[in-house]
């Protein structure tokens, strides 16, 4: 519902904004018709989805629920395969089960996936033994081989990228309507890492007490649990390429106002959330509840306004906060950013992302990050909220369910050295099947510090 605040709102008004992050196209009329195609599509989500998201996002700020949002950095067209979909969900499975047992609450799944194709890049161009092209934008915008034809932004990417949404959901939705939830089957786990970690004990003890509460059920019902065996996940991803969320946006019947249709949960990165610019401009007037990254250049002057022009009305399950601030920063950063949110008596959900703070290269150029610097940034967050009065309701994770070897560190002890046998990533880091799982057992176990 339309506020006073954004009266003056419309669909195309980012237009009138300095948009930041978006490629330059050669032909304005293969965009038009592009563009043209994708309005007309069928949406990917419905309005009552969003909705019921929203529901939940409220919730979770009261610490009533808490908030899993996990998948790729950036997906890609290629992995749009049965397998590389159906192990993405797997871990996310899993761990909002270790989650659910361990904090004693419901999870709302959202998956950082089916539209995840577009990724800010620090510099507009790269240049390579003395030849300069476009970045690599994600595969919604151009390709990563560096060829003066595959960096050219192409605007049909944008269908193949609905497309492979498409696809995408699907079969999420099929997969979490069927039994492929029922974790309690033991093939579905792999926890021979953790032998190696000096936590084991402690993990089996949580798996083998989830399987004892999972039969005891069964026993005294005398019937499966069926929600543990059906799900709902929610998608989300960067609203990053802006004509496309506009084409994604549409006027529903008996509702006012509009809604991405494109996704549940879009969210504002940190180098896209200036209150004056495009981005914030498109995301204030949308229906969805709508995520901002907060990262250490952010100021409690600039975050209260921010939180006003996104979330006016102090709608419950509105605005959700997704602090990436450092392992180094954190603890100096979040507190005056967390009382300025309070200042303003706002029910804001916050979250945290302990990924894209604590990024670094090796010596050779390749970025990776370290399980210590995720897991502690996460960590401060918990303890700066508590110390605050306010509340960690949710986390917010780059990961995958392969055995990828992406990270440092975890209970394998993953070196510098073991990054070259798996390394799949074409922009970030992510958390590999294990180091996830692993991360989901580290949540439970500070939350219980927190809570004796």
């Amino acid at each position: 519902m339309a506020s006073p605040q954004t009266q003056d709102w419309s669909l195309r008004s980012w237009r009138e904004k300095d948009a930041l992050q978006q490629p330059t196209y050669p032909d304005d009329a293969a965009l038009d018709a592009a563009l043209t195609h994708v309005s007309g599509l069928p949406p990917l989500v419905t309005s009552w989805e969003v909705e019921n998201l929203k529901t939940e996002l409220a919730r979770a700020a009261q610490g009533e629920q808490f908030l899993l949002q996990g998948g790729e950095c950036a997906e890609s067209f290629a992995d749009c395969r049965a397998e590389t979909i159906t192990s993405r969900l797997k871990i996310l499975m899993q761990m909002s089960l270790v989650l659910t047992y361990g904090l004693d609450t419901r999870v709302v799944r959202v998956g950082r996936f089916a539209g995840q194709y577009a990724k800010p890049r620090s510099s507009d161009t790269e240049t390579r033994d003395g030849t300069t092209l476009p970045s690599y934008r994600g595969d919604i915008i151009n390709g990563t081989e560096f060829t003066e034809a595959a960096r050219r932004p192409d605007p049909q990417r944008m269908v193949e990228a609905y497309a492979s949404s498409s696809l995408t959901l699907n079969l999420v939705r099929a997969l979490a309507e069927g039994g492929f939830a029922d974790l309690r089957h033991p093939e579905y786990w792999d926890l021979d890492f953790m032998d190696h970690s000096p936590l084991a004990e402690e993990y089996h003890a949580i798996v083998d007490a989830i399987g004892d509460t999972l039969d005891f059920l069964k026993t005294v019902t005398g019937e499966e649990l069926d929600s543990v065996q059906t799900v709902t996940f929610y998608t989300s991803h960067e609203a990053l390429l802006l004509p496309y969320e506009e084409a994604l946006s549409r006027t529903v019947p008996h509702k006012e106002g509009v809604y991405n249709l494109g996704t549940h949960l879009p969210w504002v990165g940190k180098r896209t959330n200036q209150p004056e610019k495009a981005h914030i401009e498109y995301a204030r007037g949308i229906e969805n509840p709508v995520g901002l990254k907060v990262g250490p250049d952010m100021t409690p002057s600039r975050l209260k306004t921010l939180v006003r022009t996104l979330d006016p009305e102090d709608e419950p399950g509105k605005l959700t906060l997704i602090s990436r601030l450092g392992a180094d920063a954190i603890g100096d950063k979040l507190p005056a950013l967390v009382r300025a949110v309070q200042d303003l008596g706002h029910s804001v959900l916050w979250i945290a992302d302990p990924m894209h703070g604590n990024t670094e290269k090796t010596e050779d150029g390749t970025k990776t990050r370290r399980f210590d610097k995720i897991l502690g940034e996460l960590e401060q967050a918990f303890d700066v909220h508590a110390a605050e009065g306010s509340h960690l309701g949710g986390v917010h994770f780059e990961l995958t369910g392969e055995n990828v070897t992406e990270c440092i560190g975890g209970a394998r002890g993953l070196t510098v050295d073991d990054l070259e046998n798996a390394y799949k990533s074409r922009v970030d880091p992510r958390l590999n099947y294990e180091q996830s799982l692993e991360m989901a057992f580290s949540i439970v176990r500070k939350y219980r510090q927190l809570h004796r």
